[in-house]
């Protein structure tokens, strides 16, 4: 394990570059991933998988992460972040290169539970390096979260264009070239490591940022996704897909668009307060979704917009509240809460929306949301 002497530690400037380039090592990989959920589901037979199959496939990449968040953290605590973006590349290109022949459950559960780990380090890494040091550290991660979300919107628009000439799997052979920039970037990161942090296991009692980001998952990614859908079907006697495929879509684009002013904004009036501000304005926007009619497209694009300007603020946050290499395993602890609320939502929203009307559902969902929200106000203390 090397760590860098005082006099060595990164400026402002390296801090910038590292970041970016770690953004664009993950922009390169996660095409594969994002085409696979437009893709699986439209083709199971020519995956050789089951609709339920097709779920748990789906799932498998975040339940992984749950258990794995804190190897993975260890891994880039006491390598570096070179290393273990260089290894989540390599898994990445790996997974992505099984989808083009990988037929049945099992092979393609490996690729998918390869990617579920790459995945972790590449959001470790990307919310690491960002808050290497706090000045700018809002402004990196907005430019980070428009990075990434590039790599995304173009791995739908390219990616489906060509699956409709080619076919679906001969698709994700081209996929899998494209991550190979991704290794060039990767290695470009710095070699040090931050050192092993001792700290108390990663599911102790949760502090007030593992339960915003619980509820946050629960709720913008969990059951705003699935009640959308479900909502607009029972809204909308025609086009409700259409609507809902370009809502959705917009969540890429709203990250490009509005991450970096929302960032700039941040880092003026600080991470914190404009967290707590956009989350309790994004729980009026899952009111509106449960209210329906007009007021769920009102909702849900709001809701979009807002989840864009959110994203990139939880990791400066983080950082504020565990500052040097205590923040490794805090951002893997907060993405842990993060993804074991995102899973959870789809499922209550299957469960209850058939026996619960919508606005009781979403009326308690923005409460829940809100009140985490505001629990963030009180900074928690440092122990020394």
């Amino acid at each position: 394990m090397t760590l860098p002497p005082p006099d060595e530690r990164p400026t402002e400037a390296e801090v910038d570059r590292d970041s970016r380039s770690a953004a664009l090592a993950m922009a390169f990989t996660l095409p594969g991933d994002v085409l696979l959920y437009l893709l699986l589901p439209l083709h199971a037979a020519e995956f050789g998988v089951t609709l339920p199959e097709v779920g748990l496939l789906l799932a498998a990449n975040r339940l992984v992460r749950i258990f794995g968040y804190g190897q993975v953290a260890a891994l880039y605590a006491n390598r570096g972040p070179r290393v273990a973006v260089l290894a989540a590349v390599g898994a990445s290109t790996v997974a992505t290169s099984l989808y083009v022949f990988a037929s049945g459950l099992w092979l393609l559960l490996v690729a998918r539970l390869l990617w579920g780990l790459a995945f972790g380090a590449l959001n470790i890494s990307n919310q690491a390096l960002p808050t290497a040091i706090l000045d700018g550290a809002a402004r990196r991660s907005a430019r980070v979260r428009a990075i990434v979300s590039m790599g995304s919107v173009a791995g739908l628009v390219a990616g489906s264009f060509m699956a409709e000439i080619m076919g679906p799997r001969p698709v994700f052979l081209l996929l899998a070239i494209a991550t190979l920039p991704g290794f060039y970037f990767a290695s470009r990161l710095p070699g040090f490591a931050e050192g092993k942090v001792l700290s108390g296991p990663r599911f102790s009692i949760p502090a007030p940022m593992d339960v915003w980001s619980f509820f946050s998952g629960l709720t913008l990614d969990g059951l705003f996704v699935v009640g959308l859908s479900v909502l607009a079907a029972a809204t909308m006697e025609e086009g409700a897909g259409l609507a809902v495929g370009l809502a959705m879509s917009m969540r890429y684009l709203a990250e490009i668009v509005f991450a970096a002013p929302g960032g700039a904004l941040a880092q003026k009036v600080g991470p914190r307060r404009m967290l707590i501000i956009f989350s309790l304005c994004a729980s009026l926007g899952m009111l509106l979704l449960g209210i329906g009619g007009a007021l769920l497209w009102v909702g849900a694009l709001g809701t979009i917009v807002l989840r864009a300007l959110i994203q990139p603020l939880p990791a400066p946050v983080v950082a504020e509240d565990n500052p040097g290499p205590e923040r490794i395993p805090a951002l893997a602890r907060q993405a842990s809460w993060r993804d074991i609320g995102a899973g959870a939502g789809p499922l209550l929203a299957g469960l209850l929306l058939p026996v619960v009307p919508a606005v009781m559902l979403y009326g308690a969902a923005s409460i829940l949301l809100a009140g985490a929200s505001l629990a963030l106000a009180r900074k928690p203390k440092r122990q020394d």
